[in-house]
């Protein structure tokens, strides 16, 4: 499956749902804020909503410190 994440082209295998991507992107689902075509998705969503191809993901990590 073919998606966008950051902007960036990426193929991922065995990834159904946003939780599943933000394991295999090594992102800790507490620290960031996930949008799916151009829509923000709620953290309690994350283990339900399937990712499709040619979607499009934008992920921010939320970094202490300032």
């Amino acid at each position: 499956m073919n998606i966008v994440v950051n902007g960036e082209d990426i193929s991922i295998e065995n990834t159904s749902t946003v939780a599943d991507l933000l394991k295999k992107l090594d992102q800790d689902s507490k620290k960031v804020v996930v949008e799916l075509n151009e829509t923000i998705v709620s953290k309690s969503d994350y283990s339900e909503i399937k990712i499709s191809d040619g979607d499009s993901f934008e992920i921010i990590q939320f970094v202490p410190g300032g």
